[in-house]
């Protein structure tokens, strides 16, 4: 691990705020955040070195990033200059969540770390029997997770300490959802489950017609996620009953996000999705693409998805407003915050636009 001292910029943390995929545990994609005028500029432009499959996410003036290499990076967002890094040994695809003053993700030997926001120092580890892809997900303490031996951890978000696991007949690369009393998830052999958030008993099981990498989003009592057998499904997060389902060009590993009941969704047939939540109707389409894996994010009538660069819709009509950035593949969701855009892409290199 090395570390070098950087001045911390004043922000209000209110603003800054942005410790899992897509934002926070309800998955709001930045829907407190003002949309971003076309970006002129990089504020600066930090290579990290590796490719990046992951999201960052921002606590106040640092930002977090996991590369391939194994380095979880933390980063001035003024500067771009590292603060500290945390060697892992072996690859991180996954999006790092943020917990009190832990940051928190998985790893390919199998172990999720905790690392202290501040220094990098090492807090404590869990270990799985197969890759970590999917992100931490914490509440009300606890931190959930999936992993490729094809079960649902639920363990201590202070100590690492296990409390359940669940075994769920696939490998796991989707990112849980976690309500009051029911966790959600995807699982590679095509089933979407409901576990109690407690005890990790199954709740109920709905079989799709291909693997569930995508992340869960729920709104009210509808579960929303996609498939890699084409379909964006809507279900009843009580019974699983489908409530509809939507069909597109490819299979999908992008995840939802969902504002004014409607679910921005992209595919691998490089189009961004708007579906009504109560209905399934599409609302528009618009290509973004050749392949969309990364989940959109929304601001205030502006959806922003990944796909050789940043583009911004409007929300209502999928029109393009502009796009930026590099013009590489990404596949992780930007982050928006106090009107800089920060991407990491698969080239190694993490950018904020503004």
């Amino acid at each position: 691990m090395s570390k070098e001292t950087a001045a911390f910029a004043a922000t209000s943390p209110a603003e800054t705020e942005w410790v899992t995929l897509l934002q926070d545990n309800t998955r709001a994609g930045g829907q407190g955040a003002p949309p971003i005028a076309p970006p002129s500029r990089a504020r600066w432009q930090a290579r990290i070195g590796g490719s990046i499959r992951s999201a960052p996410v921002l606590h106040g003036s640092t930002l977090y990033a996991a590369s391939l290499l194994g380095k979880l990076h933390a980063i001035d967002v003024e500067t771009g200059r590292e603060k500290w890094n945390f060697a892992a040994p072996k690859q991180i695809y996954s999006t790092p969540s943020r917990f009190q003053e832990k940051v928190l993700f998985g790893c390919d030997d199998g172990k999720v770390y905790a690392v202290h926001q501040d220094s990098g120092t090492k807090l404590w580890e869990a270990s799985t029997g197969g890759e970590v892809w999917a992100s931490p997900v914490v509440r009300q303490g606890t931190a959930y997770f999936g992993s490729a031996d094809g079960h649902l951890y639920a363990a201590d978000a202070r100590t690492g300490k296990l409390r359940w696991k669940q075994a769920l007949g696939g490998r796991v690369y989707s990112t849980a959802y976690a309500a009051e009393k029911s966790i959600y998830v995807g699982c590679g052999d095509g089933h979407a489950h409901s576990l109690n958030a407690a005890t990790g008993k199954m709740q109920w099981s709905v079989l799709t017609g291909n693997g569930i990498d995508s992340s869960p989003a729920l709104v009210g009592g509808t579960l929303l996620f996609g498939s890699e057998d084409f379909f964006v499904y809507a279900l009843d997060a009580n019974s699983g009953a489908v409530l509809w389902k939507y069909e597109t060009g490819l299979g999908i590993s992008s995840s939802p996000a969902v504002a004014d009941d409607v679910a921005y969704i992209g595919s691998k047939d490089g189009f961004l999705y708007a579906l009504a939540v109560k209905t399934g109707e599409l609302k528009w389409k618009t290509r973004a693409g050749e392949v969309i894996t990364a989940p959109p994010v929304f601001s205030e009538g502006v959806v922003y998805v990944q796909s050789w660069g940043t583009l911004a819709l409007d929300a209502a009509t999928g029109k393009l407003l502009w796009r930026a950035g590099p013009g590489g593949s990404v596949q992780g969701a930007p982050v928006i915050a106090e009107g800089v855009v920060y991407v990491a892409g698969n080239g190694g290199e993490v950018y904020a636009l503004e």
